[in-house]
């Protein structure tokens, strides 16, 4: 038996009046998905554990079936799995974004312009990293380069400051409600505070500013932790499992469980990702040996968080026809029993362009399976609640996708 996992993360919405209240996923073009969903079974699930908040890295441990209320630690030493950062047990990691603040004086005076410094290139904000290393890394503190404007901050024998905002969350909005206030977060608003003046005038900056993109002119703490521990994913489930992603945080997970990291040439994390390769890479995969394989598309997250509703609608329609169509054709010819789940971690709606923590519509197909039940309206969240199928916990899922 084969299992494949296609997860948009972000995929869900609410009904936006900009779209005459559709969703994305109403108004999205795709034929495969809706057609497989009349021969599914489509609910809805609940990601995220009562209490935790709505974060990529609580809903996909979800997703993939481990409980996040019992093996989560933090997202960003997830990330630092991935780029390769041998932890301690007495070391606090937090994720470090290169972001766009404005240029008020005063730092607290300061607002969240771009919580991703305009998408910035790996190359270039390796080059800003190894920059503030030269100032900011001492005894203590750590700075790790990662991809895009993801990175990382360790920090020996630290403590959790327990106050720090994710960017993404204040896109606009003035962070000085939103700084760390907290003893332990007030080492993180120094360090903020240094980058800013280190980074403003930076001649890569200057370039950014000259073609009309946004600078990477401060650091930004958020996603703290410690060393995390996760169960083997062969050991837990018998299967051999592999991961196709873009973003550090779903090859961290990988890493840590034993998971293949499956890479992926032109994999952006955005909309401009190179769709066909995952669905090929997930194709080879299978060929050679493995039983599991988690394909994740930050794509319309991305746009969600952007509230780019155009992209967010074509990045489904992508998912739908260069990824679900040639990974179905080749489950179908491959000889052996397979199923796929179809969904998102957690809605990223337009309107709000942060996460919430509302269920997810899913889509489960077994070839080996009959559903019954009335005619399938097409994959979306008003049909998925239509269904009466709900599904308390994202380990339930993962049970329900994987029985016989």
């Amino acid at each position: 038996m084969k299992y494949v996992v296609i997860l948009g993360d972000g995929m869900a919405d609410y009904p936006q009046p900009s779209l005459g209240g559709k969703t994305p996923l109403d108004l999205a073009k795709k034929p495969n998905i809706d057609k497989l969903c009349e021969v599914s079974e489509v609910g809805l699930c609940k990601t995220i554990p009562v209490g935790m908040k709505p974060g990529s890295d609580v809903a996909n441990l979800s997703v993939l079936g481990y409980d996040p209320k019992s093996c989560y630690t933090g997202r960003s030493p997830l990330e630092a799995a991935s780029i390769g950062i041998d932890l301690k047990d007495t070391d606090v990691t937090a994720r470090a974004n290169l972001v766009t603040l404005s240029g008020e004086e005063v730092f607290e005076d300061k607002t969240m312009i771009d919580y991703s410094a305009g998408e910035i290139t790996t190359e270039e904000a390796k080059t800003l990293i190894e920059y503030l290393k030269g100032f900011l890394d001492d005894e203590i503190h750590s700075l790790y380069a990662g991809v895009s404007y993801r990175h990382c901050l360790v920090t020996a024998f630290g403590k959790i400051a327990g106050d720090l905002t994710p960017p993404h969350d204040i896109t606009g909005k003035p962070i000085k409600d939103h700084l760390p206030t907290s003893q332990d977060g007030k080492v993180y608003l120094d360090i903020m505070k240094k980058s800013y003046e280190l980074l403003k005038d930076h001649p890569i900056n200057k370039a950014r500013i000259k073609a009309g993109k946004n600078p990477a002119n401060s650091l930004w703490f958020w996603g703290e932790g410690t060393k995390p521990a996760l169960e083997n994913f062969e050991k837990k489930f018998a299967l051999k499992g592999g991961m196709i992603s873009a973003v550090d945080l779903l090859k961290g997970i990988a890493i840590i469980s034993g998971m293949k990291v499956i890479e992926v040439k032109g994999a952006t994390g955005n909309y401009d990702t190179n769709f066909s390769g995952k669905a090929q890479a997930c194709i080879d995969g299978l060929k050679n040996g493995l039983d599991f394989i988690y394909i994740h598309m930050e794509a319309p997250d991305e746009c969600g968080h952007h509230g780019d509703a155009e992209h967010k609608i074509y990045s489904i329609e992508q998912i739908d026809e260069k990824v679900v169509a040639p990974v179905l054709d080749y489950l179908k010819g491959c000889g052996e029993d397979f199923a796929v789940l179809i969904c998102p971690d957690h809605p990223t709606p337009l309107n709000l362009m942060t996460h919430v923590s509302d269920p997810i519509p899913y889509l489960i197909y077994k070839s080996n399976k009959v559903y019954g039940g009335a005619k399938a309206k097409g994959y979306t969240e008003s049909y998925a609640s239509e269904t009466g199928n709900f599904v308390p916990s994202g380990v339930e899922l993962m049970k329900k996708l994987l029985e016989k």
